[in-house]
C-alpha cells in the first residue's frame, strides 16, 4: 500500500511546513537570523515613495520577491499633506495589526484551533507638539490600544485568551514598540 502524502492546512497555514520550520530552527539557530530592509524617497511636500524588497536570511540574500513592494506615505491635510497615503505612525499601527494577526493565526493552526474570524483594530494617541519643535510630551505614541475579534468553532474562550497573551508576548512588532531598540542613524551628504 502506498504511503499517503497529506498536508494539514488549518486557517490557511501549512501546519506541516510550520512544524518543519520550527524543528529546523531548533536544530540550527543560525537560520533564525533575518535582516529586513525598507527605503524611502521623498517626492514632494510630505509625500514619499517607499520600497520593501529583498531581505537577508541566514546571511544570504532572499530572491523570492520578483520586485519590491511599493508604498506611498503622506500626511493628512491638517498636517500639511495631501492624503496620498497613510502617514508613518499609521503604518506602525498597521504593522502591529499585521503582526498580531499572523501570530494568532499561525499559533492557532499549530495548536489545532480553527478560526472563522480574526480581526484587529489598533489606535494610538499622539501629540504632535514635540515633532513640531514645541514644548509637549514625547514625539511618539503615548498609548496604543488594540482590540481583537476572534471566533473559533473548536476552542474555548480560555484557549483563545491564552493564545492572545502568547501572541502579545512573542510579537516582534509589539516588542519593538514596548521595549527600547537601539536606532543608529547616519547621513551621507551629496
Amino acid at each position: 500500500m502506498a504511503a499517503s502524502n497529506t498536508t494539514t492546512v488549518r486557517n490557511g497555514i501549512d501546519v506541516d511546513q510550520l512544524t518543519n520550520t520550527i524543528d529546523a530552527i531548533g536544530e540550527n539557530p543560525d537560520i533564525a537570523a533575518f535582516t529586513f530592509r525598507a527605503s524611502s524617497t521623498w517626492q514632494d511636500g510630505t509625500h514619499s515613495q517607499g520600497r520593501i524588497g529583498a531581505f537577508l536570511h541566514a546571511g544570504a540574500e532572499d530572491d523570492s520577491r520578483s520586485e519590491p513592494f511599493q508604498l506611498t506615505g503622506d500626511e493628512p491635510p491638517v498636517l500639511l499633506g495631501s492624503n496620498q497615503g497613510p502617514n508613518a505612525v499609521e503604518l506602525v499601527l498597521q504593522a502591529l495589526a499585521f503582526c498580531y494577526a499572523v501570530g494568532y493565526v499561525a499559533n492557532a493552526a499549530a495548536r489545532g484551533i480553527e478560526l472563522t474570524r480574526m480581526d484587529y483594530e489598533v489606535e494610538g494617541d499622539l501629540d504632535v507638539r514635540a515633532f513640531l519643535g514645541l514644548e509637549g510630551g514625547r514625539p511618539g505614541f503615548s498609548e496604543i490600544r488594540v482590540t481583537g475579534h476572534v471566533a473559533s468553532p473548536n476552542a474555548s474562550n480560555e484557549d483563545l485568551w491564552e493564545l492572545c497573551q502568547h501572541v502579545q508576548d512573542t510579537s516582534p512588532v509589539r516588542d519593538l514598540l514596548a521595549e527600547p531598540v537601539p536606532v543608529h542613524t547616519t547621513l551621507e551628504i551629496d
